[in-house]
């Protein structure tokens, strides 16, 4: 392959000077590559993200992903996953990139939230999703300290914006749309029995394919999501202080007293009286608790 006599650019800038507990941005960047390869695969020993501007390549990674690329697609590089990627042979390259590390990332990563095995996401418009990507680091930085605290939270945001999709526009906004509608229903079933047939002949899917996308999209399964808005319902009853234990189980649809009992201490980690104690209102609730048992 012959080689190109065009110039490459790059522009860095590099950020080791401070950083925050949470983690830091050592370099940013632009590149300009006219067909330039990189040979070999490699280990990058941090964080990276590579927004492609402009121009046609290939991903290839130690997981087995093999993916082309184009504009618009977005590369997250992981610390220790041995990856190669390259423009096209010929093909005018542009990218924005920036490079971090910190124990904030390792929890999205140990949490699933950042996966090795979904590396290239695509984002578009490119002119908006650009601009988001430079807004990450702030106003360019002339001498002088900027809180590193919030480059970083800046970049989480940008980063939950990928993972969960919102660069593919419409079809993002659809599932929105979806999700909404399914919580509303699956908290609106009445009493204990769980009817997941008829919510999901409400949203025209089968119960097995509204199952897997409600979790998909609010990453819990339907019978979780109500048990836990039904306990968040407690809460708000017990914060007024007028009801017992036993009206509160009967009231949102549990068989008894007992069973609510439990299901409060497995979202919230407290039994009802631990969390009535806790209130500002503790003295109040525990003797509307009292009374209640009395009766």
């Amino acid at each position: 392959m012959p080689k190109s006599t065009r110039p490459d650019a790059t522009a860095f800038n590099f950020r080791h000077a401070s950083s925050s507990r949470l983690g830091k941005i050592t370099l940013s960047g632009f590149g300009l590559r006219h067909g330039r390869m990189i040979e070999r695969p490699r280990r990058f020993g941090q964080y990276a993200i590579v927004y492609i501007l402009d121009g046609r390549g290939s991903y290839h990674d130690a997981n087995g992903r093999d993916q082309k690329l184009t504009a618009g697609d977005l590369i997250l590089v992981f610390p220790d996953l041995e990856h190669l990627y390259n423009p096209d042979p010929g093909s005018r390259w542009v990218t924005s990139y920036l490079c971090f590390h910190g124990p904030v990332f390792d929890l999205w990563r140990e949490h699933g939230i950042l996966d090795p095995h979904t590396p290239v996401h695509h984002l578009s418009p490119i002119d908006l999703w650009n601009r988001r990507f430079e807004a990450v680091l702030g106003p360019a930085r002339d001498s002088g300290f900027a809180p590193p605290l919030l480059e970083i939270c800046r970049l989480q945001e940008f980063l939950a914006q990928i993972v969960t999709g919102a660069g593919r526009s419409g079809t993002h906004q659809g599932d929105l749309e979806w999700a909404a509608r399914a919580c509303r229903l699956v908290e609106n079933i009445p009493g204990e029995e769980s009817d997941w047939s008829s919510v999901a002949r409400q949203l025209g899917a089968s119960s097995e394919s509204f199952r897997k996308r409600f979790k998909h999209l609010t990453g819990q399964s339907p019978a979780r999501f109500r048990n836990a808005r039904r306990i968040d319902r407690a809460c708000e009853l017990m914060q007024e202080g007028k009801l017992t234990d036993r009206q509160i189980a009967t009231m949102l649809g549990f068989c008894d007293e007992f069973y609510f009992s439990r299901r409060f201490k497995q979202i919230t980690g407290k039994s009802p009286r631990a969390f009535r104690q806790s209130m500002p209102f503790a003295d109040a609730a525990a003797e509307s608790s009292r009374a209640g048992r009395k009766s």
